[in-house]
């Protein structure tokens, strides 16, 4: 069984993670292991009309964010790796510095001492000094940094269009294909798997 985390933590865009655990239902063989911060939490009230249940639901395991016992606190806990959708700055701090006093930074630690993904989708802009700062020693560490940010090659309609086509890349990082979305071919867009 492959494992994927997904961390939903406080920066607006909990939407990202949502459509992430949506589309990685219907990977088969995937087992998907959920970290909703208390922030996370407020954001998905404050964004979605989805209550916390339910995204908690889209899960086949959902974790304590204080729990850094969990399994996959451990390294022997093999994972695919995580993404952190939305990736709040204060989850980039304490991953670019190792601070690991909950859950998602002391998961995604984890996945860069055992070199497994770790994909940050981080939600803030305008960036200061301290925020690229920030993101380079996260990359340093080993993390791939992925703001997201839209493309518009595929001729995007609604705002779904963008969010499925953000979640179908991020994951594309993984090795997971989720549904068709469109590919830039050199001259135009094409749909593919």
């Amino acid at each position: 069984m492959r494992r994927l985390i997904v961390a939903i933590t406080g920066a607006s865009g909990a939407i990202y993670g949502v459509r992430a655990l949506e589309m990685l239902r219907d990977v088969e063989g995937l087992e998907t292991h959920l970290i909703l911060t208390q922030a996370g939490i407020r954001t998905v009230n404050a964004e979605l009309d989805l209550s916390v249940d339910e995204v908690r639901g889209l899960a086949d395991h959902v974790h304590n964010p204080k729990d850094i016992g969990a399994s996959i606190s451990s390294g022997s806990y093999v994972t695919e790796g995580m993404l952190v959708a939305p990736c709040s700055i204060k989850s980039l701090s304490g991953i670019a510095h190792c601070y690991n006093d909950e859950l998602v930074v002391r998961a995604a630690d984890v996945c860069l001492k055992e070199r497994r993904r770790l994909v940050l989708l981080l939600r803030e802009t305008p960036f200061h000094l301290g925020h690229i700062e920030l993101m380079a020693q996260a990359t340093r560490n080993g993390a791939i940094v992925m703001p997201p940010v839209p493309a518009f090659y595929h001729r995007p309609e609604t705002v779904d269009d963008i969010v499925n086509q953000t979640i179908a890349r991020a994951l594309d990082l993984f090795g997971v294909s989720v549904q068709s979305i469109r590919r830039w071919n050199g001259r135009t867009s094409i749909s593919s798997v």
